[in-house]
């Protein structure tokens, strides 16, 4: 029994849902996404929709939720959007950006530019004495944390200092340092 997968995802105004063969295609306001899927069947009516696996093998059983899952956000995410917020911690960390080209000075001895994807909208907000914050948002939610995890993996956060680039709200595990 998959808890997530029985419950129904409605539907917002505005709108639309396509299931041909093996693909459902959303779209919205915000844009269009497709999904392939295998194992699960969906039961479209008025303003909900509900997936219902083809069998009850285990494969079957464990693709239920997560293609309930993947369709939800589908959904909200060409109603609303999806939005993430990084924070660069250090000294003279910076981060600028002109149209999908995003510059990060990191402490390296170079520049990094980086292109991001055409779907995934990004903007820097460096306001004097605090952190610079370079949010992206999109309305594909897997490839907003992929653009994410890659800017993140420029500098990951240390344990000792907190430097690095972290998500806006995390909490860094730190270490103590040397006990002399």
């Amino acid at each position: 029994m998959s808890r997530i997968g029985n419950n129904p995802i409605n539907i917002p105004e505005g709108v639309s849902i396509k299931v041909s063969e093996d693909v459902i295609t959303v779209k919205g306001s915000k844009g269009e996404i497709n999904q392939n899927f295998d194992g699960v069947s969906f039961d479209i009516s008025n303003d909900t929709i509900i997936v219902k696996r083809n069998s009850e093998s285990k494969d079957h059983k464990a693709k239920h939720g997560l293609y309930r899952s993947l369709v939800s956000n589908m959904i909200k995410g060409v109603s609303e959007g999806f939005t993430l917020e990084l924070e660069l911690v250090g000294v003279g960390y910076r981060a600028t950006s002109s149209g999908q080209k995003l510059d990060l000075a990191l402490g390296f001895s170079h520049t990094i530019v980086m292109n991001i994807a055409p779907d995934v909208k990004v903007e820097c907000i460096n306001e004097k004495g605090s952190n610079p914050i370079i949010r992206l948002s999109s309305f594909d939610k897997q490839l907003l944390g992929h653009v994410a995890a890659k800017i993140r993996s420029f500098r990951r956060p240390e344990p000792y200092k907190g430097k690095g680039i972290k998500f806006v709200g995390e909490q860094i595990r730190r270490k103590a340092g040397k006990s002399a």
